[in-house]
């Protein structure tokens, strides 16, 4: 059609700029109960194995599978998990309690719908699973992301032989494929291994039995604090509310 060709000082629009790559996110579940420095070392080889730009640690409200008997406050666990994870890529969260979600499968089903521009990885200590087969739904968890096992000295043997095994074997991933961030899809297994790390959090509450209570009795700047307002302080760094009390009953 005529006037429809450019002429030579015809300005040409910029190229539109590419989406920005969606931000790779492992996900690290637990009670830390207290959190320590295993948690740590096992959360920063992940990141820089499988090329992650940051974790959360999900601190659970409850654990299915563990008995409430011996379980530190929800704040305290929270504030354990922010000490560890100082001037990492590492943001402890209670998104559970707020979700309201008591199994991780659904959990992990409302994230994945909550922040669409994330791509998220499950990461489990092989102590986890080797009784993965026992989880609510974990073929359909394993369908939500790829999982990353982390080898846990004296777990590989059981972990290598369970039912959850036998069915994602076939899934087997190197973590350079998700480094890369390619099409990866789930089912997506990733199978690493580290330096033994032996602390546990059980012979940390055996050596200082007092440690929720230290937490919740400072500000986190020396200052000593009334437990409870300590506790209804709590802020969620991730999602900036506030901890529920009443799941602190």
């Amino acid at each position: 059609m005529a006037g429809s060709r450019r002429g030579p000082d015809t300005p040409v629009s910029p190229p539109k700029p590419l989406p920005a790559p969606p931000q790779l996110t492992g996900l690290l579940g637990g009670s830390f109960n207290p959190a320590h420095g295993g948690h740590r070392k096992i959360t920063l080889f992940a990141g820089e194995a499988l090329g992650l730009d940051e974790t959360w640690w999900l601190v659970s409200p409850g654990n299915p599978l563990k008995r409430r008997e011996g379980m530190a406050p929800l704040a305290a666990r929270l504030l354990s998990a922010r000490q560890q994870a100082r001037r990492a890529r590492i943001v402890p969260t209670i998104i559970e309690q707020q979700l309201g979600t008591r199994y991780t499968v659904d959990t992990l089903a409302r994230l994945v719908r909550r922040y669409p521009k994330r791509r998220f990885i499950w990461l489990m200590g092989s102590d986890n699973l080797a009784q993965l087969h026992r989880w609510k739904d974990w073929r359909r968890l394993a369908r939500t992301m790829p999982i990353a096992v982390i080898a846990r000295p004296g777990y590989d043997t059981g972990a290598m032989t369970s039912p959850a095994m036998a069915w994602l074997r076939r899934y087997r991933v190197s973590a350079a494929s998700i480094r890369k961030r390619g099409q990866w899809s789930a089912p997506a297994l990733v199978l690493m291994r580290f330096d033994p790390d032996d602390r546990s959090a059980t012979a940390i509450r055996r050596a200082h039995a007092g440690w929720a209570d230290a937490l919740l009795a400072h500000d986190g700047h020396g200052q000593g604090a009334d437990r409870q307002d300590r506790r209804a302080g709590v802020r969620d760094r991730l999602t900036f509310r506030k901890l529920r009390q009443e799941a602190e009953a």
